[in-house]
């Protein structure tokens, strides 16, 4: 699940090809030459001058009523169970479950995005077993996630199969309260899989449209980006933890947004899928982000692209709230964009490397 929305007229964030005394480098600094910084503070300093003195605008940028408000666990009225699916969760997911059906307002069955409580409550034993037992998920710093609120999660990406984001929308799901469903971004090709596209909707997650981000956003919910994109998860096994140029699209709405942008780590899913050689000229021929070589795909068939059980360590990190600096106006300086997107890329690259550490 992935779908940065890069700027048409910024550049991706430079990419790390140094390596540090405590082991590879997982972002050298482009912004450390001396003259560059003096000219690009400077360069800060006169956009927030030139910030209108008048009172911040609303958080929320578009007409759209929020959904209820989320109520705590504690306010949840268990239902009954009521079949093999309710049996397989325990109390707390189930709890969760019920806290979030909320989202969806009047009779239909699904929200305007397409997610569907009831198709969450059938997926969510499968994902809350690989969470559990296949990749023995642990993860720290809930506390940085807003109670309420919209906000962006931006986190490394790898691993083939976009497991990353479903262990993080179970991580958060079970970690907070009131419970919060992410809304991943999806890459626009996945939207035109067929059965994929309908049931990454029906379990909450997006298609990466600019409206899509945005209306998110003005309902005050979480959204989770993956910039490095396709090149994350395609990345061969000697590029492992290496972070990949960011798009910068996310930087642009959370500004917009007035939201703060939480950098978070997911350690553990580069070793699931480890890609030996991508053959890009037939990933070009079928349409597909990379055609990969591992050791077992395309040796053992669709069963190759099965990930690796490997131990997930997630990390979310201190938010960084850009609009206490500068205005939604700014989302339209490219290079200001291209900079703090930097900011949150050398944030990201430290939780990674510290967790690996």
């Amino acid at each position: 699940m992935s779908g940065p929305l890069p700027h048409p007229a910024a550049k991706p964030a430079p990419t790390p090809d140094t390596d540090t005394e405590h082991g590879p480098a997982l972002g050298r600094d482009p912004f450390a030459s001396a003259g560059a910084s003096v000219a690009l503070e400077a360069r800060l300093d006169a956009l927030e001058r030139r910030r209108p003195r008048r009172p911040a605008p609303a958080r929320r940028t578009a007409p759209v009523a929020p959904p209820g408000r989320t109520p705590a666990l504690a306010e949840v009225e268990l239902p009954d169970e009521r079949d093999l699916w309710d049996r397989l969760l325990p109390e707390r997911a189930r709890r969760a479950l019920s806290a979030l059906a909320h989202l969806v307002e009047g009779e239909g069955p699904t929200d305007r995005f397409g997610f569907s409580p009831e198709t969450a409550r059938r997926a969510l034993p499968l994902f809350h077993a690989l969470y559990r037992t296949w990749f023995r998920v642990t993860s720290r710093g809930h506390e940085h996630l807003p109670e309420r609120g919209g906000a962006v999660l931006a986190a490394n990406h790898a691993g083939l199969l976009p497991f990353d984001a479903a262990m993080t929308v179970v991580d958060v799901m079970l970690h907070t309260d009131p419970p919060r469903l992410v809304r991943a971004i999806v890459d626009r090709w996945a939207g035109q899989l067929p059965f994929v596209n309908v049931f990454y909707a029906r379990v909450g997650q997006v298609i990466g449209t600019r409206e899509n981000f945005a209306d998110l956003l003005a309902d005050e919910q979480l959204v989770l980006v993956f910039p490095e994109g396709a090149a994350g998860v395609t990345k061969t096994v000697s590029e492992r933890y290496r972070l990949q140029p960011f798009h910068v699209g996310f930087v642009e709405h959370a500004l917009r947004a007035r939201v703060p942008i939480v950098p978070m780590a997911v350690v553990g899913s580069d070793d699931q899928a480890p890609i030996l050689y991508d053959v890009k000229p037939l990933a070009r021929a079928l349409g597909l982000p990379a055609a990969p070589i591992t050791p077992t795909f395309p040796w053992l068939g669709p069963a190759g692209l099965l990930p690796y059980p490997v131990h997930y360590r997630i990390v979310y990190g201190e938010p960084l709230d850009f609009s206490e600096r500068f205005g939604p106006e700014t989302a339209e300086d490219a290079r200001l964009v291209t900079y703090l997107a930097g900011e949150v890329r050398r944030a990201v690259a430290a939780l990674v490397e510290g967790e690996r550490a």
